[in-house]
C-alpha cells in the first residue's frame, strides 16, 4: 500500500521511526513536509498527487469527513499528574469546577477528575460544540467543553501542554480560569487575557474604520474552507461602499499579505485563531467576521451623525 504520513510540528521528530515501521510491513511510504495545524488541515491534495491509497494523520482525532481514505492516529502523552497537588491552594474557595484538556491527555482525564473529587471538588466535564469529538476535549476552534458549562461552575481548569488551547477557551468563558502546564511546571490563572483580547479587538476595529478596501481571507483547507461566508461578507462590505475582494490560500503567508498594500484591512474566515493569534504579523488589521460586523455598525452610526 502507498501511504502518505502527516505529523503536526510537535510530532515531526518521530517521522523516520514511524515511516520505517510501515515500510517494514511492506508499505511504500511518503512523508508530508508541509506544516499542519490539526485535523482541519489534512494533506489530501498531496496524497492525491502521489496517488497514495491512504493518508495517515498523527496526533489528532477526526475533525470532519473528507472524500479520501484517512486514518487518524491520536498520540497519547503521559503528563506528570503530581503537579495537580500544587493547584489545590489556588482553587481554594471554588466548589464546582470544570476540567478540560487536549487530545494528547484525554486518557488521563478520568484520573484528573478523580483527584479533584477526592479533594472535595464537584467536577464537571462539558461536551464540545462538534469539531472536537470527546467530552472534556478542547481545540483551538472548539472550546465548547468549557463554554457550555461556564454558567454552571465556579472555575475552569485546563491541564495540558502549551498556552494555545487555554487562551482560546478563556476568551469564551467568564469564570476564573486556571491553566496547569505540567511540562513547564506552570500553574496560573489566565483571566487577564480576556481584557487583553478585548483591547486588541477594539484596537483592530478602530484601525479598520476608515478602510476603503478589504481583503476577505478564504482558506482551501479541508476543515477551514468557508467560501459561502466569504461571499456573504464581500457583499456586506460592498454594500457599505467599501471595495472587497476574496483572497484564496491554503496557508496564508503574512509577508505576502503585507505586500498587498492596496488593502486597508483583512477579514478572516479560515481558522478563527488567525484573527486572534496572528494580528501582529500583518501591517493591516485582521478582523473576525464578528469584528467586521461591529466595525460596519460603528461606521454606519458615524455616517448618520
Amino acid at each position: 500500500m502507498r501511504v502518505l504520513l502527516q505529523f503536526p510540528e510537535g510530532l515531526k521528530q518521530y517521522v523516520l521511526k514511524r515511516a520505517k515501521e510501515l515500510e517494514d510491513e511492506g508499505n511504500e511510504v511518503f512523508i508530508s513536509a508541509s506544516p499542519t495545524f490539526g485535523a482541519c488541515d489534512l494533506a489530501v491534495d498531496e496524497a492525491r498527487n502521489i496517488k497514495a491509497d491512504k493518508l495517515i494523520h498523527f496526533g489528532h482525532n477526526e475533525f470532519n469527513k473528507v472524500d479520501f481514505d484517512v486514518e487518524f492516529v491520536p498520540v497519547e502523552v503521559d503528563a506528570p499528574l503530581g503537579i495537580l497537588e500544587n493547584s489545590l491552594d489556588k482553587l481554594s474557595g471554588f466548589g464546582r469546577i470544570s476540567v478540560v484538556t487536549t487530545v494528547q491527555h484525554l486518557h488521563q482525564l478520568e484520573s484528573i477528575r478523580e483527584f479533584y473529587r477526592k479533594n472535595g471538588f464537584e467536577v464537571v466535564v462539558g461536551k464540545p460544540f462538534g469539531f472536537a469529538k470527546v467530552a472534556g476535549q478542547i481545540l483551538g476552534c472548539d472550546v465548547g467543553s468549557a463554554a457550555r458549562v461556564d454558567r454552571d461552575v465556579d472555575a475552569h481548569v485546563y491541564f495540558g501542554g502549551g498556552r494555545f488551547h487555554p487562551l482560546g477557551a478563556v476568551i469564551n468563558t467568564t469564570k476564573p480560569f486556571l491553566m496547569i502546564e505540567p511540562f513547564e511546571g506552570v500553574i496560573q490563572f489566565i483571566d487577564y487575557y480576556r481584557d487583553v483580547h478585548k483591547k486588541r479587538s477594539k484596537g483592530k476595529i478602530l484601525a479598520a474604520l476608515g478602510a476603503k478596501s478589504i481583503g476577505i481571507m478564504v482558506s482551501t483547507k479541508n476543515g477551514q474552507s468557508n467560501m459561502a461566508l466569504g461571499r456573504i461578507l464581500k457583499k456586506r462590505v460592498e454594500a457599505h461602499g467599501i471595495n472587497a475582494e476574496i483572497l484564496i490560500s491554503n496557508t496564508f503567508d503574512f509577508e505576502s499579505m503585507n505586500n498587498m498594500m492596496e488593502f486597508d484591512a483583512f477579514v478572516n474566515t479560515a481558522c478563527p485563531r488567525i484573527a486572534i493569534d496572528d494580528v501582529d504579523r500583518t501591517m493591516k488589521p485582521i478582523l473576525s467576521a464578528n469584528e467586521l460586523s461591529e466595525m460596519l455598525k460603528i461606521r454606519e452610526g458615524l455616517a448618520q451623525k
